[in-house]
């Protein structure tokens, strides 16, 4: 195409443009507005992708958490209404009766789930806060970011160790956080008992559900013996493997936990269980069909624009009859006619995609300053697919220059003597 080296060519279609501002730019909006959406909402559906990702980092989300309640049916000469509980034998039953389970923490608690906390102080200082028996297995459910020192160990489980991890706000309470006062190896008081701290944590800023700073974390074996609870757990954390299916795995650890405990296996109320990965499949989900949807209006939004400088070309390639006429009579060939009127068709689109691009990025940039400090809402750093938005550039041009041949094929039609007697 040597037309598009000629000088000749490119200031007809400036002055072309230029002698029709006003009809220019309402033509490169639709195609600039189609643009700026595409990357706006894209850019905008990843940065909530992002946001939900930071929330749960650091989160098993294929996890089941899952307690004991009440029967609520009578089964095997038991009355209905008996408490049944979760031991820790239960742990090695349901990994080996269910291979796809990849490993269980059990907790106990107490200043959760609408239990009172425990009183705990140092140097003068006291207050209640969640005090929590857990192993080291717990670090892999819930990932603590330390601060100070370590988290649990096995030799701390088995050596029923008075040794403690504690939250950040705890530590404020207790220790000159002013002076970044080291808390390793000093002590706390727990129920009248001892407890070296070992390690301090700090919750994320976007807050999710590892969000709670005010919980000290203890030996489970140490905790129960305090409290003498013996085997007994409040509940368990469940793993499954990356390939299992989530709900399988819970329905399948709640029958054999009704088959120990002898509990009918149509009661649905013995055994509580919260599915986290099922809510985190629903959000992922949401997300995904909200970058499809931000796909699909983009794209109908940039055709509809393509459309449009189709319209507006045809318009032009009528009020330039005569001229068209004139350079056909000097020699004009009808491929440089059609040429130019596709050249144009593609510099209008061209220009109005990277218009639209431009504008979108930067409401992204300025969408990611205004909630970098807005801890609750899950929004971070929204940004674009590089190459999804050149792919819609590229369709966008291929799509100017075949709708640009429908005024380009009347431009070639137009004879030179009609076109000399037209007004």
């Amino acid at each position: 195409m040597n037309i598009i080296f000629k000088k000749d060519t490119w200031q007809e279609i400036y002055f072309s443009l230029k002698n029709n501002k006003l009809r220019t730019f309402l033509t490169m909006i639709g195609v600039g507005w189609g643009m700026f959406l595409f990357v706006s909402l894209l850019g905008a559906a990843k940065g909530l992708e992002n946001g939900f990702n930071r929330l749960f980092s650091g989160f098993a989300t294929n996890s089941i958490f899952m307690w004991a309640q009440t029967t609520s049916i009578p089964y095997d000469g038991f009355p209905k209404g008996r408490e049944v509980d979760l031991r820790l034998p239960d742990m090695q039953l349901l990994e080996k009766r269910i291979p796809q389970i990849d490993y269980i923490s059990p907790q106990n608690s107490r200043g959760s789930f609408g239990s009172a906390g425990e009183q705990m102080s140092r140097n003068g200082k006291s207050a209640v806060y969640t005090l929590t028996g857990d192993y080291p297995v717990g670090n892999k459910i819930a990932e603590k970011k330390l601060i100070f020192g370590r988290y649990l160990n096995d030799a701390d489980v088995s050596g029923n160790k008075n040794v403690a991890v504690i939250g950040e706000a705890i530590y404020k309470n207790f220790f000159d956080a002013k002076k970044n006062e080291d808390p390793i190896g000093k002590s706390i008081t727990v129920k009248g008992l001892f407890f070296n701290v070992i390690g301090v944590y700090k919750v994320p800023k976007a807050g999710g559900p590892n969000s709670n700073d005010t919980t000290v974390f203890i030996p489970l074996s140490t905790f129960t013996k305090i409290f003498n609870d013996g085997d007994k757990v409040d509940f368990f954390a469940i793993v499954s493997k990356p390939e299992a299916n989530l709900s399988v795995v819970e329905d399948q650890a709640k029958d054999e936990l009704k088959k120990k405990n002898n509990v009918s296996p149509e009661d649905t109320n013995a055994f509580g269980s919260f599915n986290l990965g099922k809510i985190f499949g629903k959000v992922t989900g949401f997300l995904t069909g909200m970058q499809l949807l931000t796909i699909i209006v983009g794209t109908l939004t940039i055709i509809a624009g393509v459309i449009a400088i189709s319209n507006i070309l045809l318009i032009t390639v009528t009020e330039r009859t005569k001229e068209i006429g004139i350079r056909r009579a000097l020699g004009a060939k009808p491929s440089e006619v059609r040429n130019q009127i596709l050249l144009e068709s593609v510099v209008i689109t061209l220009s109005s995609g990277l218009l639209g691009f431009i504008f979108g990025i930067l409401l992204l940039i300025v969408a990611d300053l205004s909630t970098q400090n807005q801890d609750s809402f899950p929004f971070y750093n929204p940004t674009v697919n590089y190459g999804e938005v050149f792919g819609a550039m590229g369709i966008m041009i291929l799509l100017g220059l075949l709708i640009g041949l429908i005024p380009a094929q009347r431009a070639v039609k137009i004879r030179p003597i009609e076109a000399l007697r037209s007004e």
